[in-house]
């Protein structure tokens, strides 16, 4: 089988634990920087070029794209599906998971346990939207931020109101949500492939630090799921339409709450918290559902 990977960077540790998995299978793997790629959109004859040569014909194809290049990313990654290569997450679920506030909405609407989350636009409406989240102690996330950037704590209103005044003087977009003081500062990573959770790990945050991302200095270890987390973590994967799918989880007392779910989710961390071969359970399922022409949009009803 020809696998193609998109990445910026093939000495990433996913990318490059991707690239293996798949050639200790025996499969032709490319890795191809989506930024590089272009692409000639005719009737009848959809081509990607990378640099000066058309490339193809490809069996399947892993996206790892980064937030910061989504647009361009999965307009690449849609081409390849108009070519008849198996996506294994599609162009529709990756701009959809990568929407906060749209990923957080269609939570909702099936009934997926999730802080609550507040969103406005005018600054008239600060008091009455904390008053949705139960008050300070609040959240407030910028919709661009990945990776804890861009994610505050507010302790008191005034901070609270502080916060939001001054990412509304930059025009930005913010999401306020509920503290969940009883996490502790973790989280647990679900690494969804397929309809089963396949590995999962507890991210605790360093000390009076209450973003539990590893990238910010925080820990991880194996963690044992109870089933409604297994259950929660897939249903969030499926809404998105996510076949491959990093899904965050708070423990709180009244269960489950999902926080986010990643299209691109890091394999480092939880493949070293687990000790198992994500990489490999990833190529397995592209060797087990790819089929020419076999992509479409899985549509949330």
């Amino acid at each position: 089988m020809r696998i193609a990977i998109l990445s910026r960077n093939p000495r990433l540790y996913s990318t490059r634990r991707l690239i293996e998995a798949g050639e200790v299978r025996g499969h032709e793997v490319q890795v191809f920087d989506v930024l590089r790629c272009y692409m000639n959109i005719a009737a009848g004859k959809p081509e990607i070029h990378y640099k000066g040569k058309a490339i193809g014909p490809f069996d399947a194809v892993i996206p790892r794209i980064g937030a910061s290049v989504t647009f361009h990313g999965t307009a690449v990654l849609r081409q390849f599906e108009m070519m008849g290569v198996y996506p294994v997450n599609e162009s529709v679920a990756v701009t959809r998971s990568r929407d906060k506030l749209r990923s957080l909405q269609l939570l909702s609407r099936k009934g997926i346990g999730m802080p609550v989350s507040g969103f406005a636009h005018s600054p008239d409406d600060t008091d009455d939207l904390l008053e949705l989240c139960g008050g300070a102690p609040v959240v407030i996330k910028l919709l661009e931020g990945t990776q804890g950037i861009g994610v505050v704590l507010a302790e008191t209103r005034k901070a609270a109101e502080s916060v939001i005044e001054a990412f509304r003087g930059l025009d930005a977009q913010i999401l306020v949500q509920e503290f969940i003081a009883e996490a502790g500062g973790s989280d647990v990573r679900c690494l969804v492939v397929g309809d089963r959770v396949v590995a999962a790990m507890k991210r605790q945050g360093k000390e009076g630090e209450f973003r539990s991302n590893l990238h910010r200095g925080g820990t991880a270890k194996l963690t044992k799921l109870s089933k409604e987390e297994r259950e929660t973590a897939v249903r969030a994967a499926k809404v998105m339409g996510l076949n491959v799918a990093g899904v965050d989880i708070l423990r709180s007392d009244r269960g489950p709450l999902v926080m986010e779910v990643n299209s691109s989710p890091g394999l480092e961390g939880i493949e070293a918290a687990t000790g198992k071969d994500v990489a490999g359970m990833i190529v397995e399922f592209a060797e087990r559902h790819a089929r020419p022409g076999r992509t479409y949009t899985r549509r949330t009803r």
